[in-house]
């Protein structure tokens, strides 16, 4: 199984009033997380909007919250592939203190493949063939 791992540190302005991590951060990692496992196989999604004229658009995402984010702590975000299906994708984000190795944030986005070539007009297809063996090979 491939995973791709982003570390970050926890900043003043990810926080709510109670110093821990406002919940919607998390949302916002996950989904740069997504972005740069693509990456990490060789696909820019940016690019490929640009010339393929198609995007990884979000259908379904869920969090389960076991620990709190503090102020200037250190995480690793890990993301790794669940499920493919010719039109869409299942991706696991675990959060994790850096330090004590704990999970803090078990998080899912399911994405759907988009023909954007016609912005009025949507619709899903088939992930492209070299996409799909890609994030198929991702698996276990």
């Amino acid at each position: 199984m491939f995973v791709n791992s982003v570390e970050r540190r926890i900043m003043w302005g990810d926080l709510d009033s109670l110093g821990i991590v406002f919940y919607p951060r998390f949302y916002e990692w996950i989904d740069a997380s997504g972005h740069l496992f693509f990456e990490a196989l060789g696909f820019n999604l940016g690019e490929v909007w640009k010339n393929r004229q198609i995007c990884f658009g979000l259908v379904g995402t869920s969090s389960q919250y076991f620990a709190p984010g503090r102020y200037h702590q250190q995480i690793r975000i890990d993301t790794s592939v669940s499920e493919i299906t010719p039109k869409t994708i299942t991706m696991d984000h675990q959060i994790i203190d850096a330090a004590s190795g704990k999970l803090m944030v078990q998080g899912m986005e399911k994405r759907i493949c988009l023909d954007v070539s016609d912005p009025e007009q949507f619709h899903a297809r088939d992930i492209p063939d070299d996409i799909h063996q890609a994030l198929e090979q991702s698996i276990p």
